[in-house]
């Protein structure tokens, strides 16, 4: 049987699979491209901020702890 000279070829599996996977990488490398990434006086100041709330929120949470320990504790007669 003769093949019409007109018609695409089809590409095998391995083919298509190799060209999808340049193309994501290939989206992956433009957009990256495109992000605004931050100065590096901008991440300092955020993760100064990040420490300082997490060590807020966690000074918060070991004072409720506390008073509540102390509460079952008179509750319970200890």
């Amino acid at each position: 049987m003769a093949r019409n000279p007109g018609m695409p070829r089809r590409l095998g599996t391995g083919v298509m699979r190799r060209a999808l996977t340049l193309r994501y990488f290939g989206d992956i490398v433009s957009e990256l491209r495109r992000v605004t990434w931050p100065t590096r006086q901008e991440t300092t100041r955020l993760t100064i901020m990040v420490i300082a709330v997490a060590a807020t929120v966690g000074l918060f949470l070991g004072i409720v702890d506390m008073v509540f320990s102390r509460l079952i504790g008179v509750i319970l007669g200890k």
